[in-house]
């Protein structure tokens, strides 16, 4: 079993941060659902896990470096307690505290105590050889997965579920959340990575990002659009369609409207928690493809 630190690619003075980071990375690059054709992916993938689970726990951790316990996990120093000779961790217990005399508990003539050697040693073991219904330490979860899935205004509009293919392999129907911003992250239990060691499964964390529009402005819940609108009928008024995502509205305005000016479509924005945003029509006054002789004319009088 090689060093835990070696395993995760961590120094000796690693953070409990950098030590979770490095796993989830290594966990994610090695789990044997991304690696099927690799017989040697589970081997790695479970000592990933037993690395973890002693950097990954303060006290294991402690005790890993001050040499109480192996690369597995095992105490030190009594490898062969449990096996050869048929000697049981109760039976060196009793032998470490009849040392001092036949006292059944406390320190021991000389500042001996008996449980203290016994607990620097043995850690965790020690304490379920004295107490047989101490509570086992709890399988390790599987590592998170993460996702972007990218979704168009319309999609965003008509809020149907979308289809997203997981890192782990799975596809999966995901509901786009009303109110959704560019950039959210929505967490999905249960989707991420197996756990080798009969945990939980670990979660995905599904990133949205809206796509860029060919005509509609995102700001918030709101869109804005630019209306190109005739020349007679900005100097004149009248009705303008404005595009939605829907399809279309009809607008009305008024007379020598300019370039620039705006005009608020109520609930033609996007979904909200609440309430849907607004849509905002920007109009742009549109001059003649081609030249126009009595258009000129006119302007030129007006210069004049």
């Amino acid at each position: 079993m090689r060093n835990p630190y070696d395993v995760l690619g961590l120094p000796k003075g690693a953070s409990e941060a950098e030590v979770k980071k490095a796993f989830r990375r290594a966990a994610k690059q090695h789990h044997p659902d991304r690696n099927r054709d690799d017989p040697q992916a589970a081997e790695r993938f479970a000592e990933l896990n037993t690395a973890y689970e002693i950097l990954g726990d303060t006290g294991k951790r402690a005790q890993f470096d001050r040499g109480e316990i192996g690369p597995d996990g095992k105490p030190k120093g009594f490898e062969g307690v449990s096996g050869a000779g048929g000697h049981s961790p109760d039976d060196l217990f009793r032998h470490f505290r009849n040392m001092g005399g036949g006292r059944a508990g406390g320190p021991q003539p000389g500042g001996f105590d008996a449980s203290d050697i016994f607990g620097r040693m043995f850690g965790e073991t020690a304490e379920r050889a004295r107490n047989p219904g101490a509570r086992r330490a709890q399988p390790q979860p599987g590592a998170d997965a993460a996702v972007t899935l990218q979704v168009s205004l319309e999609e965003i509009a008509a809020g149907q579920p979308k289809r997203v293919q997981l890192p782990t392999g799975k596809d999966l129907e995901v509901a786009i959340p009303r109110g959704v911003t560019d950039g959210m992250t929505v967490r999905l239990r249960g989707q991420g990575y197996s756990s080798p060691t009969g945990g939980a499964p670990g979660d995905t964390m599904l990133t949205i990002r809206i796509a860029p529009h060919d005509r509609f402005i995102v700001e918030g819940r709101d869109l804005k659009v630019r209306v190109a609108v005739p020349l007679a009928d900005a100097v004149l008024g009248g009705a303008v369609l404005v595009p939605t995502l829907e399809g279309t509205a009809e607008i009305g305005i008024q007379p020598m409207t300019s370039s620039g000016r705006t005009f608020r479509l109520r609930g033609k924005g996007l979904p909200g928690k609440e309430q849907p945003g607004d849509l905002y029509a920007v109009i742009d006054i549109a001059l003649p493809a081609m030249p126009d002789a009595e258009l000129t004319a006119l302007m030129q009088r007006r210069r004049g």
